[in-house]
């Protein structure tokens, strides 16, 4: 396999890799947090995060260049202040991901712990003695550790194949941002259908082994 053709495979697990990293340490406490907390604000926050899902990517990329763009709002002051520039870069890259696959984490988690079944083992847990910390720890992750498997999986699966947010924000240079997709829709555009064959081949096997994983958990017992 050629350098350049490594390049969008490589990032494109990279990416997978951090957002689901950030899925683990952002998405779970969020869901938990708009589980347990219904006020205006969790609503507000539940339906920013559910964006991805029903707005077109490119529009929300448009946005998300704005807002981190060296003129815009935050990408300003990381450039004055930490001289960091995220747009079209590999961070860029990840966070693409991540904001992709956000909503397909949130979500499915989020119905996990409001569980009445969950409830209630949690308040047994409390009645034993244990802390919040110690019931949250030793009784709340472990009941839904399948459905939070599940969500994590299905959070990369949508990562590794988007597009949208990640031209938009990430750029599209060869050998910096281009992903597995977007180097299949730059191999059409200049008539390599070998090499596009071939990288949807490689998605394709990316995409049974998370079916696969998916099934796996399937088949434990539910929450």
């Amino acid at each position: 396999m050629s350098e350049a053709l490594w390049f969008p495979i490589s990032l494109t697990l990279r990416a997978c890799g951090a957002s689901c990293l950030l899925f683990a340490l952002v998405a779970v406490p969020l869901a938990y947090l708009c589980a347990r907390r219904q006020s205006a604000a969790t609503r507000v926050l539940m339906f920013v995060c559910t964006l991805p899902l029903i707005f077109p990517p490119v529009a929300l990329g448009y946005l998300l260049l704005l807002v981190f763009g060296i003129h815009g709002p935050l990408g300003a002051p990381l450039d004055a202040w930490l001289d960091v520039r995220i747009i079209f870069s590999q961070t860029a890259v990840c966070m693409a991901a991540f904001i992709a696959g956000l909503p397909l984490v949130l979500r499915p988690v989020k119905i996990a712990f409001e569980s009445e079944e969950l409830r209630e083992l949690e308040s047994a847990a409390r009645v034993c003695g244990a802390g919040a910390l110690r019931a949250f720890l030793t009784v709340t992750l472990p009941t839904v550790r399948n459905a939070v498997l599940a969500a994590l999986l299905l959070g990369v699966a949508r990562a590794s194949g988007e597009v949208g947010i990640t031209m938009m924000i990430g750029g599209n240079v060869a050998d910096r941002t281009n992903t597995l997709s977007l180097e299949i829709f730059n191999a059409v555009g200049r008539g390599d259908f070998e090499t596009a064959s071939f990288l949807c081949v490689i998605l394709a096997a990316i995409a049974l082994v998370l079916y696969l994983a998916l099934e796996a958990l399937r088949r434990r017992a539910p929450l």
